[in-house]
């Protein structure tokens, strides 16, 4: 760290936070201290910590220090670095596991003479974006079929504690037609890392997968800098290497906390239910890195957003909706067809898919938005009609064969699979769809009933 100036007039330590002063830079000192700069805190014991700038008034520099302020006092010296965190990038990357700050946390190959990118930098200029229109395919029916994933696009998934919406982000990883996965934890605990790791490892594509995992037990701003790593490395593989990425973080709550504890530890006068004023910005500035390049690949974000009390009110659900195309709601272990929307899924139905997309995905809302009905009147005892009973079949087939989130189809078989579904329920008459699909798709009695067959055996099995 030749030519770097030291500073030591430290002002105070309030939990994570060092706030130094620094006199006006001049030629003969160095650069100015900028926002987001990298800083060495030497300790009186001769223990390095890391740090970084996260706010500037007038010569008053406030440092987030990564490991906590524990055993450093006021006479401590900081040394300014003049670069923003920085992240490794090269193909080395791929198959490894990083911690909160960037380092390996396996026992992998040492990468550190592997080039490295900073992180946080600006989204993209919009001349450099072209309309999203190539499908991510995730054989998972409810997202395929009725709220397609588009390439380019930012979206999350709405859900609560206790359901199993890293499962349900571990298996879209696997299952999804990208090119890498990056993926980003944020405050997790040992048991859902390890579920991640082991799931893309047991699936054989840990080779074209990157993590980058901040666990509850390590220092919380680090949750602050994953995502930022993670969406770097994605724009670099991207741009550079023409690669379709997608990016999973987990969770965005967590990390919207994150912000509000380093706030209240600057003691700044929080906007909504202790969240500070910037929050829609912080998120924003991470979800509109999501691009789909003229010139290159493509990064498509899917996150997962707790909502405390399953209040969709809440700061974070609320401000995420604004920002996002659309939304999966995770709840009691399906995916919810009237909570979810994909904004996008118009530019891929009927256009990149099969010409029937379109109208079996109304088609099915329709009905089963009917067999609610049914069973609302059955609950309440009133007198059910033949066709009340036909929705109350098709409303329990569908819950089976499509919302499970379990269930894994190519989209294709999973459309069969919905004039089936439709044909064991309902006369072709009933559909009210275009005649010339219902005569090219909707299957014969001598189907129905092979298929029929064909669950029956399986289920005896």
């Amino acid at each position: 760290m030749e030519g770097l100036i030291r500073y030591s007039k430290v002002l105070a330590i309030v939990g994570d936070i060092l706030q130094v002063q620094v006199p006006e830079a001049t030629a003969a000192t160095a650069a100015a201290v900028r926002f987001n700069d990298l800083a060495m805190i030497d300790q009186d014991d001769g223990h390095k910590s890391l740090a970084q700038v996260i706010n500037i008034v007038r010569d008053v520099v406030s440092l987030q220090i990564f490991s906590g302020t524990k055993g450093i006092s006021t006479s401590a010296r900081v040394t300014f670095l003049g670069h923003p965190m920085q992240t490794t990038y090269s193909p080395n990357i791929l198959g490894r596991v990083f911690n909160g700050t960037g380092e390996p946390m396996d026992a992998g190959p040492d990468l550190s003479m592997d080039p490295k990118v900073d992180i946080g930098g600006p989204t993209v200029n919009p001349v450099e974006r072209i309309v999203p229109s190539k499908m991510i395919r995730t054989d998972v029916p409810m997202i395929d079929i009725f709220n397609s994933l588009v390439e380019s696009q930012k979206i999350p998934i709405f859900s609560v504690s206790g359901e199993p919406f890293n499962q349900f982000l571990a298996r879209i990883g696997i299952q999804a037609d990208a090119d890498i996965v990056v993926f980003g934890g944020l405050g997790l605990i040992f048991d859902d890392y390890y579920l991640f790791r082991k799931t893309f490892e047991d699936a054989g594509v840990f080779s074209r997968t990157v993590m980058f995992v901040n666990q509850a037990s390590d220092p919380i701003v680090e949750r602050l800098l994953v995502p930022d790593m993670a969406l770097a490395v994605a724009e670099r593989f991207a741009v550079e290497e023409g690669k379709r990425v997608l990016v999973l973080l987990t969770d965005m709550t967590a990390f919207a906390d994150a912000l509000k504890e380093v706030g209240i530890s600057m003691e700044r006068v929080p906007s909504n239910r202790g969240y500070m004023g910037d929050l829609y910005s912080q998120l924003a500035r991470r979800y509109e890195k999501a691009c789909d390049y003229a010139k290159g690949g493509s990064v498509t974000i899917l996150t997962v957003t707790t909502m405390p009390g399953n209040d969709v009110t809440h700061p974070v659900p609320d401000n995420t909706g604004y920002i996002t195309e659309g939304q999966f709601y995770l709840h009691d272990g399906v995916i919810d067809p009237f909570g979810s929307l994909s904004r996008l899924k118009q530019n891929v139905i009927g256009k990149v898919t099969r010409e029937d997309h379109g109208q079996i995905m109304n088609a099915m809302v329709r009905f089963y938005a009917g067999g609610r009905d049914a069973e609302q009147k059955q609950a309440m005892a009133f007198e059910l009609s033949e066709y009340d009973h036909q929705l109350l079949k098709f409303s329990k087939l569908f819950r089976q064969r499509f919302m499970d989130i379990n269930v894994s189809l190519p989209l294709e078989q999973a459309l069969d699979l919905c004039w089936t579904t439709l044909a064991e329920c309902f006369q072709a008459e009933q559909l009210l769809m275009k005649q010339e699909l219902i005569e090219k798709y909707f299957p014969k009695d001598s189907q129905v009933m092979s298929v029929k067959m064909a669950q029956a055996s399986d289920n005896d099995g």
